[in-house]
C-alpha cells in the first residue's frame, strides 16, 4: 500500500486544481453520506426514527458544551493512534497490533505514574510517563519489525499476533504484578485527579488534547515535509526501488515500526493520564481498529484526520445517548463504522476504474 500523492495547490492550474480539490471532496465526503443514509435505512427497518437518532447524536456531541468536551476528550487519544498509522500506512506497512500497544502503553503508564509521584517532582512525573508509554509501545513491535525487515514475514499476521498477546499481557500484569491491594477489583493504583493532565481553563478538557493535535501536525509535516519521510514513502511505494537507491529498507522498516507503535504507545498514556488515572483488568476500548476508516478517509493527510476524528469523537458521544434514547443497542455506531468502510472501499474502486479508464 501507498500513499497518494499529495496535490500542492501552486503546481496546477485554477481549473485542474478545482478539479482535483473536488474529486478529493467527493470521495471524501460520498462515503460519509452514504453511511449515514443506509445507517438511517436500517433503522427505518427496526422501527425506529432515524432523523431522532442523528439528532440526539448531533444534539450530545456537538450542540451542548458538555458534550463538546466531551468530544475533544475522547479526540486526544484518537488522534495520537491516527498519527501513528498515518507513518506505518505512508511507509506501506500495516502495523494492526494497535490495541495491544495502545494497552500496555496505559498499563506501564498507570503503574509507573503512582510510585513516580513520590520520588520525583510533579513536574516531571507526565513528561516521563509519557515517553514510558511511547517506549512501551515501540517495544511490542519489534517483534513483527524483525520478522518483516529480515524475513519479509507479513506484518498484517504478526502485528495482529502481538495484539493479541498484548491485551492478555496487559492483563496478567493488571492482575500478578501491579494489582492495587486496597481494591476488590483487579486494577492498578489510581492516579490522584490532581496529578493527572491539567485541564484548559475553563473547560473540563485535558491539555493531552493540543498534545495530541502537535503530534498530528508534526508527523504529517515530517512524511510530507522531510527526507526522512519522503525515504519512508519510497519503501512503501515500491522497496526495489529503495533497495536500488541505496536505502536501509530494513533499517527503515524497523524505525517505521517503532514511530507507530510509539505513538500508539503514547496514545495509551494520555488516556490514563488525562482521564481514567487507573487501568482495570479486561478494559478495552478497541480505538485502533475504530481509528483505521478515519485515517483512510482523510487519504493519510494529519490536518484531514483532525476534522474525521472530531466527528467521528462527537459520534461516539453522541450515539450513546441516541441509543438510549431512541432504542437501539449502542453498539450501532460500530454498525455506521462498518457501512463507512464498505462504501470507502465501493468509492475508491469505482475512482480507481475511472482513472484506469481515463488512461
Amino acid at each position: 500500500m501507498s500513499a497518494e500523492a499529495e496535490t500542492i495547490p501552486g503546481q496546477l492550474p485554477g481549473g485542474d486544481r478545482l478539479k482535483e480539490i473536488g474529486g478529493t471532496a467527493a470521495r471524501v465526503l460520498v462515503p460519509v453520506v452514504l453511511a449515514l443514509i443506509m445507517g438511517g435505512i436500517i433503522l427505518m427497518i427496526l422501527g425506529k426514527d432515524p432523523l431522532a437518532y442523528y439528532a440526539y447524536v448531533a444534539r450530545r456531541g456537538l450542540l451542548t458544551w458538555g458534550g463538546l468536551q466531551e468530544t475533544f476528550t475522547r479526540m486526544a487519544p484518537l488522534l495520537l493512534i491516527a498519527a501513528g498509522l498515518i507513518v506505518a500506512f505512508r511507509a506501506g506497512i500495516w502495523n494492526l497490533g494497535g490495541d495491544g500497544q495502545f494497552l500496555l502503553g496505559a498499563v506501564i503508564t498507570s503503574a509507573a505514574a503512582p510510585v513516580l509521584l513520590r520520588a520525583l517532582p510533579d513536574l516531571l512525573v507526565l513528561p516521563i510517563c509519557m515517553i514510558l508509554g511511547i517506549v512501551t509501545g515501540a517495544i511490542w513491535s519489534v517483534v513483527p519489525a524483525l520478522l518483516k525487515a529480515r524475513y519479509g514475514i507479513n506484518e498484517i499476521i504478526t502485528s495482529m499476533m502481538m495484539s493479541f498477546l498484548g491485551t492478555s499481557f496487559a492483563n496478567v500484569l493488571i492482575k500478578l504484578v501491579f494489582w492495587d491491594p486496597s481494591t476488590t477489583v483487579p486494577q492498578t493504583r489510581t492516579l490522584p485527579v490532581d496529578d493527572r493532565l491539567p485541564r484548559i481553563i475553563g473547560t473540563t478538557v485535558h491539555s493531552g488534547i493540543i498534545v495530541a493535535i502537535i503530534v498530528v501536525i508534526l508527523v504529517h509535516l515530517m512524511m510530507t515535509r522531510t527526507s526522512f519521510g519522503l525515504k519512508l514513502q519510497v519503501v512503501g511505494a515500491n522497496p526495489a526501488a529503495a533497495v536500488h537507491a541505496g536505502l536501509n529498507v530494513a533499517g527503515l522498516t524497523i524505525a517505521t515500526f517503532a514511530i507507530s507503535a510509539g505513538l500508539i504507545g503514547l496514545s495509551g498514556a494520555v488516556d490514563i493520564l488525562g482521564v481514567f488515572g487507573t487501568v482495570r483488568a479486561d478494559w478495552n476500548p478497541q480505538y485502533s481498529f475504530l481509528v483505521v476508516p478515519l485515517v483512510f478517509l482523510a487519504r493519510f493527510n494529519g490536518y484531514g484526520v483532525i476534522g474525521f476524528t472530531f466527528f467521528f469523537s462527537a459520534l461516539m458521544i453522541g450515539g450513546d445517548s441516541a441509543a438510549r434514547r431512541v432504542g437501539v443497542p449502542q453498539f450501532f455506531v460500530l454498525v455506521l463504522v462498518a457501512l463507512l468502510l464498505i462504501f470507502l472501499a465501493v468509492v475508491e474502486y469505482l475512482d480507481h476504474r475511472r482513472r484506469k479508464k481515463a488512461h
